[in-house]
């Protein structure tokens, strides 16, 4: 847990000082596209630590839990994602940036482990 919640401090720290920095200082050119990607790297070390959580875990029931919640998380994200698609392709609705997925991801783990959970009672 304390690396998990390492890298989403650090992706606090990283998402407001991107933000100011674009809405202050204006960068440009390859300096732009670095402070873009910034906030991304602790959200990709965030997929390297559950990776090494899995591996680490020697409670293959905790690990089967994870595993289908994080199932279930890439299935309502890519099904969100398609009927969202489709909604801004044929009809006029706001778009959603595509940093929201991972949001979205995490949010469908969340709702899904305790009904994996309470598929094993």
């Amino acid at each position: 847990m304390f690396r998990f919640f390492s890298a989403m401090a650090v992706y606090v720290v990283l998402i407001f000082l991107s933000t100011w920095i674009f809405r202050h200082q204006h960068p440009g050119g390859a300096i732009a596209y670095t402070i873009a990607v910034l906030p991304a790297i602790p959200l990709l070390a965030v997929l390297v630590v559950v990776g090494l959580y899995l591996i680490e875990q020697t409670d293959e029931f905790e690990k089967t839990v994870t595993i289908q919640s994080m199932l279930w998380g890439i299935g309502g994200t890519l099904a969100l994602s398609t009927v969202l698609g489709f909604l801004e392709l044929y009809v006029s609705i706001p778009h959603l940036p595509r940093y929201f997925d991972f949001a979205i991801f995490w949010f469908v783990v969340g709702i899904a482990t305790p009904i994996v959970r309470l598929r094993y009672r």
